[in-house]
């Protein structure tokens, strides 16, 4: 049985990240959180009131399928990838401009998942999207 000091260092190690030399820097900001709607395989998003009602806007998607970052990357055109880290399974829930900021360890993707700094070494999987009067569907 581990006692209260070894449990607290533990717990401390994975702590703010302020120590470590791979933690996020800070300059990431966190994204709006938005509800999907899962049905038929796929998760429905309404853009309206959402940072994706303007180009280069982003969003942190939950359902219950899963978590998704989805950002408006054209006038009609949307990418969407898994909020979940490849390199321990921290959900992103941050961005710094147009890239993805991992809070535990500091990885970061571009907005097609693709790893710009590690400690990720794997892209994140990429999902195939659509949108039609004012809602995009993430295809799973």
């Amino acid at each position: 049985m581990a006692s209260g000091a070894t449990l607290a260092t533990l717990f401390s190690a994975c702590g703010d990240g302020s120590s470590s030399p791979t933690s996020p820097s800070g300059m990431a900001s966190a994204l709006g959180v938005v509800a999907g709607r899962f049905t038929n395989s796929r998760v429905q998003v309404t853009v309206d009131g959402s940072a994706l009602a303007a180009v280069g806007g982003a969003v942190l998607v939950e359902s219950t399928a899963g978590v998704f970052l989805l950002a408006r990357i054209g006038a009609s055109a949307f990418s969407a990838v898994e909020a979940v880290c490849t390199h321990e399974g921290c959900t992103i829930n941050g961005a710094a401009g147009d890239i993805y900021v991992c809070p535990c360890h500091g990885s970061r993707y571009t907005r097609s998942g693709q790893v710009v700094e590690g400690p990720a070494r794997a892209a994140l999987r990429q999902y195939v999207t659509t949108v039609s009067d004012g809602v995009v569907t993430i295809a799973l």
